[in-house]
């Protein structure tokens, strides 16, 4: 445990945070498992190439890391100064989120459980 005054630890937290530019997306109803087959495929390109992945991706989940990954780069621009041409996808990843249960009747009165599963899906920005 830290020692020292509440002031001395919060500068201290703060001065470990990561100043990279990233976008964080909550509660995506998309399993992680399809949700990284995409996030794999744009993993450590640069940002021009990995919207050009992304436009023509069929999957569903690329159509949500496409809006995330603008936004991770309008944060880079307009809170960072950082130029478009000059970042690239240093990290993305996927992590499990909350689990929907329903239930879905079946024969001779049994349920069988659906579980409609969610992610948290990240993207963080770097500059070359």
């Amino acid at each position: 445990m830290a020692k020292g005054h509440r002031s001395q630890i919060k500068r201290e937290r703060n001065a470990q945070k990561d100043t990279r530019p990233s976008a964080k997306l909550s509660y995506a109803r998309i399993p992680v498992q399809k949700a990284c087959f995409v996030l794999d495929a744009i993993r450590g390109k640069d940002v021009e190439t990995a919207l050009g992945i992304l436009a023509y991706n069929p999957r569903y989940a690329s159509s949500v890391i496409e809006k995330l990954l603008k936004s991770a780069i309008a944060n880079a621009e307009n809170n960072n100064g950082m130029n478009t041409e000059n970042l690239y996808i240093a990290e993305c990843y996927a992590n499990n989120g909350p689990i929907m249960k329903r239930v879905r009747p079946r024969a001779q009165g049994r349920a069988y459980r659906i579980e409609k599963r969610m992610s948290h899906i990240t993207i963080v920005l770097d500059e070359k």
